[in-house]
C-alpha cells in the first residue's frame, strides 16, 4: 500500500497502531509515520483516541486502519476502547464512523486512506458484516478506488475443532481479510 500510494518523506497515520508494524514499514520506506494507540506499546507510539486526533486539517498524506473487529481480542485495559464495543451493537459502529470522519478531516485532498479489517462470527449470535458496514460509511466520504481479499495464513483455522464448530454453528470458516481502499476527492 505505502509503495503504490505513497512517495519518501510522506506523512502516514496509523490511528490504532498496535504493535508498531506500520511504523516499521514507514521507516524502511521512509516515509514519516506517525502512530496512535489507547494502549502504547512502544515510545514511537502516542497515546490518543482514533477519534479524536490531534493532528491539523489536511495534513496527512495517507491513513491506514487495522481497527478492532469487535470484542474477540482483548486490546486494551481503557474503557474507551473501541475494542470493548461489540459490533453487533450500535455504538461500535458510531465510533468506527468517527474514526473514518476523523480520517477525511486529516487526509490531504486527493490522497488515500485503507482499511483492514475482517467480518465476525460469534456463536449464538448473527453473522456481522463488519466489513460492509465499514464500507458502507466510509464511501460516504470518499471515492472507493478498491477492494483485496487478503488471505490469511492462521495455522489455527486448520485446526479440527474449529472446523467442527463452523459446522455445528452452521458458518464458514473466514480465511480473509477485506484490504478496502479510498481516495479523497474534494472538487
Amino acid at each position: 500500500m505505502l509503495q503504490r500510494y505513497t512517495r519518501e518523506g510522506d506523512k502516514i497515520v496509523d490511528p490504532m497502531c498496535g504493535s508498531g508494524t506500520t511504523l516499521d514499514v514507514c521507516k524502511d520506506l521512509k516515509r514519516v509515520g506517525v502512530g496512535f494507540d489507547l494502549a502504547p506499546t512502544r515510545e514511537d507510539i502516542q497515546r490518543n483516541d482514533a477519534r479524536t486526533l490531534p493532528l491539523a486539517n489536511n495534513s496527512v498524506d495517507f491513513f491506514f486502519m487495522d481497527p478492532p473487529y469487535s470484542t474477540h481480542i482483548e486490546y486494551s485495559d481503557d474503557p474507551a476502547c473501541i475494542g470493548k464495543l461489540d459490533a453487533w451493537n450500535q455504538e461500535y459502529y458510531s465510533s468506527m464512523e468517527k474514526v473514518i470522519k476523523e480520517s477525511f478531516r486529516v487526509l490531504k485532498n486527493r490522497r488515500y486512506m485503507a482499511i483492514y479489517v475482517s467480518d465476525s462470527f460469534k456463536k449464538g449470535k448473527p453473522f456481522c458484516p463488519i466489513g460492509f458496514e465499514l464500507f458502507s460509511m466510509a464511501r460516504k466520504l470518499y471515492k472507493p478506488v478498491d477492494i483485496v481479499s487478503v488471505v490469511r495464513h492462521n495455522a489455527s483455522l486448520k485446526k479440527g475443532n474449529f472446523h467442527t464448530a463452523a459446522v455445528e454453528g452452521n458458518f464458514f470458516l473466514r480465511g480473509f481479510n477485506y484490504l478496502m481502499i479510498f481516495k479523497k476527492e474534494l472538487p
